[in-house]
């Protein structure tokens, strides 16, 4: 792939940062990087939302568990329900939820033909006046639907997991392109990539090789932070609970809590072909 230069802005002033988790190659720890950023953030003490806009429910299982919500994100772009009628607080101070169910899959049909169905979801967000959250994170389904096209137009920047695994740049390319085009198309003209994260990394011979390619890559965008493959990580998921809770002080919690600083620390990166 072609080499690029990236060039890291600082803009001290800004208030609000919403950032969307994107890859649309499945397995790579989105969901378990948009739950922990979440939480992490919200422990800091920034009022934070967290949307699920993967239809898979996956981040409203880690945040809720069992529990099905009354109104999801399906209700918000499609059936003109208000955000207070969907938003749910959580168990973690701070954190507020989206919720979603497998009825957002039936979205992506219906938004192709609707006005402004490539931005519903800015649309309402804008509508429901939602400065008082310092982050507002998005969780993405593994394609580059109008879903995902949601997301993007509603973000300020992006962060892509990318898992330490023989394929793991595949489609990257098309993602940046997809990215590229929200921008210049949607009226998006401050969004970018604000990091790559590694992610299920096992020390092996090909989880280095593929660090260094991501690094040779990226170059700078890419975080110092590495997220280890780590099986507490998994364990917290499947008992709703974020690694920080379920697990305090293992390497998949420190390595979160790592990468939680760095977008703190982190403010704008533009990334310039």
């Amino acid at each position: 792939m072609k080499s690029q230069n990236h060039t890291i802005i600082t803009d001290r002033s800004r208030q609000h940062r919403t950032i969307v988790i994107a890859n649309q190659k499945g397995g790579v720890g989105k969901t378990t990087t948009a739950v922990n950023l979440a939480v992490g953030l919200a422990q800091a003490g920034h009022k934070t939302l967290l949307v699920d806009m993967d239809p898979q429910g996956n981040t409203t299982f880690a945040i809720r568990g069992w529990e099905d919500p009354e109104a999801t994100t399906y209700d918000l772009l499609i059936n003109n329900y208000g955000f207070q009628d969907v938003v749910l607080p959580t168990k973690q101070a701070d954190l507020d939820l989206l919720p979603t169910d497998i009825n957002l899959a039936g979205a992506e049909v219906e938004l192709l033909t609707a006005i402004g169905g490539q931005t519903r979801l800015r649309a309402r967000l804008q509508d429901a006046g939602i400065g008082d959250y310092a982050f507002v994170v998005i969780d993405t389904p593994p394609s580059l639907g109008l879903l995902t096209i949601n997301a993007l137009s509603a973000a300020s920047e992006a962060i892509i997991p990318v898992s330490a695994s023989v394929f793991a740049l595949k489609g990257i390319s098309q993602l940046e392109q997809t990215i590229q085009q929200v921008k210049t198309n949607l009226n998006c003209p401050d969004l970018w990539v604000s990091g790559v994260l590694c992610t299920m990394y096992d020390h092996t011979n090909v989880a280095r090789d593929v660090l260094a390619t991501i690094q040779g890559r990226f170059g700078s965008v890419v975080f110092e932070t590495i997220i280890p493959k780590n099986i507490k990580i998994e364990e917290a998921h499947s008992r709703a609970e974020s690694v920080y809770a379920y697990a305090p002080g293992s390497k998949g919690s420190d390595a979160y809590s790592a990468f939680v600083r760095e977008v703190l620390d982190r403010e704008e990166v533009n990334v310039h072909a």
